[in-house]
């Protein structure tokens, strides 16, 4: 089944030996960034640098328009064939947004909500970075709809560190 996996760091090893992805998205802080996993194509993994923060004034790498941008521009090179894996530090908050930025790309407007939702159901402990949704809400031109769905899921369940999470293309497989 096509998917997008989300992981935390600590699981990016063996989500990689297990969903044997085609791409690999990472979104960490600069001073945090990792290298391309041994023996992964470094053209298949898109490193995007900036903190897990919600708003851009309370830090000098903020999340940008200019990462989303990449991360749309990456997620139009994945066939889908294979998994897409998507992690940040806990799995939680830059990897639940860069999911759900690109399955609402994928699967276009009016999907918002359906998204979220199914991102909710799979895994209570999302919480998409408010301000990566608010940038992909502008750049996808959804009026606010990206943005009002992933409110409407809220924080959901407080953990350090998410788990393993598969979503589907086809979010009605939720």
């Amino acid at each position: 089944m096509p998917m997008i996996v989300v992981t935390p760091l600590s699981s990016l090893e063996s989500a990689i030996a297990r969903y044997r992805p085609s791409h690999v998205v990472t979104l960490l802080s600069p001073e945090h960034m990792i290298d391309t996993p041994h023996g992964f194509p470094p053209d298949r993994h898109l490193r995007l640098g900036m903190h897990d923060v919600a708003d851009s004034w309370t830090s000098d790498s903020a999340p940008g328009a200019g990462h989303v941008r990449a991360l749309l521009e990456f997620g139009g090179g994945w066939t889908g064939e294979a998994p897409m894996l998507v992690h940040c530090w806990a799995g939680i908050s830059r990897s639940m947004a860069a999911a759900y930025i690109l399955l609402c790309e994928r699967l276009g407007p009016g999907s918002e909500e359906r998204i979220a939702r199914s991102i909710r159901a799979r895994a209570p402990h999302a919480y998409p970075n408010p301000l990566l949704v608010r940038l992909a809400d502008e750049q996808l031109s959804r009026d606010g709809r990206m943005v009002s769905a992933a409110e409407a899921i809220g924080r959901g369940t407080i953990v350090a560190e998410g788990c393993c999470v598969e979503l589907p293309l086809n979010v009605e497989d939720s």
